[in-house]
């Protein structure tokens, strides 16, 4: 069984923790977390051992959880693989790219299991179409979210949109190319509306709309490539594949697409994939202690974060360049 350490009490942390102390591939040994009374109430709530210090947990452990703000990524999650324990870290991976590549640099050289938190990636709706997604060459992508004062600290590209970047960056195996943005601050000083049109070198082109301002929540991402178009609802957890295909007039009950005259016709084929319920947060931790029993290959490696980044950092460059930002 890992030993494993919590780092970070807050909204995630509290999750995470819960999430831990039911999974058989852990033992949960403790948390820290330098909030005297937030740390104080997880221990009494969640009946786990509160640690004094970071270097006492990271001690006590094989592997460390970090589920602090971004901005403490890079200080803790270095200081664990200095001392040879394996990381799983909340994304964005690290608060800068330099942090990110120096984190890329100490893992490799401790020779430990690293694992970035980009959680849509174990989302049921996008496992049940993956195996289906094969060279898209149009994605469209909106997420919404309803106000939340909790994730104003950070701007919407890194608290949202960075999710549907690391999805499509998974998807789309070709170099980014080019990169246009714009944004508008309505309610705190860094855009809380912000889309991204992210063009790839194979010609594939991703536009990604997110609010944090939205009457309504939405996650949904939309995958046009060859004869298909399939549908993810991240939120609901439903699929949708559309196939095109070649008609068969022997099916009296089939679709039928004309496509002009002497162009012949096209049959649409509707499949609702079958999508298997699970808790994303718990699987990605399932997969961080597979890797670490060399079991699996890790799901979503530190280049991984590191590329989600780098295209977040540039969008909200873009943003910033284009002087788009409108402010109240």
């Amino acid at each position: 069984m890992i030993k494993i350490g919590v780092l970070g009490a807050g909204h995630l942390g509290k999750i995470h923790i819960k999430i831990l102390k039911n999974l058989p591939d852990f033992e949960l040994v403790g948390f820290f977390d330098p909030n005297d009374e937030m740390a104080n109430q997880t221990e009494t709530d969640l009946s786990v051992k509160r640690f004094a210090n970071l270097e006492e947990l990271i001690d006590a452990v094989d592997a460390i959880d970090v589920v602090t703000p971004t901005l403490s990524h890079y200080v803790v999650a270095s200081t664990a693989i200095r001392n040879f324990k394996h990381v799983f870290i909340e994304k964005p991976i690290t608060n800068t790219l330099e942090e990110a590549k120096s984190l890329i640099t100490l893992a490799n050289e401790a020779k430990i299991i690293a694992q970035v938190g980009h959680v849509e990636r174990f989302n049921p709706a996008f496992l049940a179409v993956k195996e289906h997604l094969k060279n898209p060459m149009f994605i469209e992508s909106h997420r919404l979210a309803q106000f939340n004062p909790r994730g104003t600290d950070v701007p919407v590209v890194l608290d949202l949109m960075i999710h549907d970047i690391d999805v499509i960056l998974s998807v789309v195996k070709s170099s980014v190319k080019k990169i246009s943005a714009s944004g508008v601050a309505i309610v705190s000083d860094t855009p809380d509306i912000a889309n991204a049109r992210v063009e790839f070198d194979n010609g594939c082109v991703a536009n990604i709309t997110t609010s944090r301002i939205s009457m309504k929540n939405m996650r949904k991402t939309r995958f046009f490539q060859s004869n298909a178009y399939i549908s993810v609802d991240y939120l609901e957890k439903k699929s949708e594949i559309i196939n095109i295909k070649d008609s068969n007039d022997d099916n009296p009950f089939a679709i039928v697409m004309e496509l002009g005259e002497g162009k012949g016709k096209k049959e649409i084929e509707i499949i609702k994939p079958t999508v298997v319920a699970n808790n994303a947060i718990e699987e990605e931790l399932k997969s961080f202690a597979a890797a670490i029993r060399g079991e699996a290959e890790v799901e979503v490696p530190l280049i991984d974060g590191y590329n989600a980044l780098n295209v977040a950092v540039q969008v909200t460059e873009k943003i910033k360049l284009g002087a788009n930002i409108i402010t109240g």
